[in-house]
């Protein structure tokens, strides 16, 4: 299949910034009961929850938000979790979790959601080493992810969001197709998937690492893989490309950019319109600043997720496509289908997240308006790159070696 390039000039660039977010990253604790080849965090302690409120009041000076990630670590083992969540809840945001799942059971889950959580984000992919499963395939943990997602629908009364990420690697790449098709045989029950690219720490070979001006060795970092060598980033038009063969039709609506490069997909989202058996059609552009807008204009902040009783159901949307070219087509392939009427009509997003890219001359590129910044040291910073300044008290910068001797 030949590949169709990403347009960046036909989407809308979502207007989340530093300062006006759809979502905030929170870190309670950095304890976790598993040990992800894909993770940036080294294993550390719970921090005390006067602490993490701290932290939220500044969030809130210095940010408005729609929704808090609580992450880790896994948020799961922190001991006054159900205390945060009520705290999130009661400063008007919406708390999500994003866990690996393992300690999930129903009764958690009605005891979450009685303290207003919102969302969660389950972490699910072969390069975890995931106890829950023998499977440690992408096709084979989609039993683990139907299971959770299942959990999570009915324990929460089809009243908590549920999403899923996958990080992808060079060797997974090739199972997008397979989770593509997952998450829409399961759009009833899951809104969101996520695709997030892996990156490792680059190589002594290409760069010299300074920090502060001082020499550094980014090897002591946790995202870095001992093959790091051979490694390949992955970039988003590549996951488009195995999306496309689940799903010909497929194409995104909204995007974030690069620091360094406007034309980067750093954050790119499509939302699809459909039932458990197929997909009417892909929302263009116009309906995703439709949404942001207008969630904007009520609530004052950019929408991050859409509670499940939003997104089923969407035959209230038949209105709107009046006004929206992507939203009439849809529509009409669906009327053309009296069968399916009956049917409940779903949303769901799929969200391919490209984090850190280095160029030759040493240029590092973040996402512009990153959603996933948390508080350090009193200020806003990526949390993909939060160990830096632990390590080194400041972020790498990386000089090419022939422009550094």
């Amino acid at each position: 299949m030949q590949s169709k390039p990403l347009t960046p000039e036909n989407y809308y660039r979502l207007p989340w910034n530093l300062a006006d977010n759809a979502i905030t990253w929170l870190e309670p604790t950095t304890k976790c009961n598993m040990a992800c080849e894909g993770c940036y965090r080294e294993k550390g302690d719970h921090r005390p929850l006067a602490d993490v409120i701290q932290e939220l009041e500044t969030i809130k000076r210095l940010r408005k938000t729609d929704g808090i990630s609580i992450a880790g670590g896994e948020p799961l083992l922190y001991p006054q979790l159900l205390d945060l969540v009520r705290y999130v809840d009661s400063q008007g945001w919406k708390p999500i979790i994003i866990t690996n799942g393992t300690l999930l059971t129903p009764e958690i889950i009605r005891e979450l959601k009685k303290a207003g959580l919102v969302g969660f984000t389950v972490h699910v992919d072969s390069h975890q080493g995931r106890p829950d499963s023998p499977a440690q395939t992408e096709a084979g943990l989609n039993e683990v992810r139907t299971r959770l997602a299942t959990m999570i629908h009915e324990a929460g009364q089809g009243q908590i969001s549920c999403a899923f990420n996958a990080t992808i690697y060079r060797d997974t790449l090739k199972d997008i197709p397979v989770l593509t098709q997952w998450a829409t045989e399961h759009m009833d029950i899951v809104q969101t998937m996520v695709y997030i690219l892996f990156r490792t720490a680059k190589s002594q070979a290409s760069f010299d690492a300074f920090a502060l001006g001082e020499r550094v060795d980014p090897t002591q970092l946790v995202y870095q893989l001992d093959h790091q060598e051979e490694h390949q980033d992955v970039v988003a038009q590549e996951v488009a490309d195995q999306i496309r063969l689940a799903s010909p039709d497929y194409e995104p609506c909204a995007y974030l950019n690069g620091t360094e490069d406007t034309r980067a997909m750093k954050w790119l989202l499509s939302l699809s319109m459909g039932d458990k058996n197929k997909i009417y059609g892909y929302l263009d552009g116009k309906f995703a600043e439709f949404l942001q807008s207008a969630h904007h204009y009520r609530y004052g902040t950019y929408l991050a997720y859409t509670r499940p009783c939003l997104a089923r159901n969407v035959q209230f949307l038949l209105p709107l496509s009046l006004f929206n070219r992507s939203l009439r087509r849809a529509f009409g392939k669906w009327l053309k289908n009296p069968l399916d009427w009956r049917k409940p009509l779903y949303l769901q997003s799929i969200m391919i997240i490209q984090p850190v890219d280095v160029f030759a001359d040493g240029r590092i590129s973040m996402c512009d308006g990153c959603p996933d910044s948390m508080v350090y040291g009193g200020r806003l910073v990526w949390k993909c790159r939060v160990d830096e300044l632990q390590k080194f008290g400041g972020f790498i910068q990386c000089v090419p070696k022939k422009a550094a001797n």
